[in-house]
């Protein structure tokens, strides 16, 4: 189910977490060849990813709402 990214934090280890409309979150890692999301590596490529849409399978699956912290720099 397509869900709006709606802010981003870093996890423990520093990777970008998107955190989505329905209360879930998404790892958005650059990691080339596997995942090439060049956006996430800057506050400007955050930014200009707020509201954009990722498929949640969290939401596919039916999985109760995350709690998670405040949006740190977007």
């Amino acid at each position: 189910m397509n869900r709006r990214i709606t802010g981003f934090h870093q996890d423990e280890l520093g990777d970008w977490v998107a955190e989505l409309d329905c209360g879930h979150t998404q790892h958005v890692r650059h990691n080339p060849p596997w995942q090439v999301r060049p956006w996430v590596v800057t506050p400007e490529g955050r930014r200009g990813f707020l509201g954009a849409t990722l498929n949640c399978v969290d939401c596919d699956r039916s999985f109760p709402r995350q709690i998670h912290r405040a949006s740190e720099e977007a």
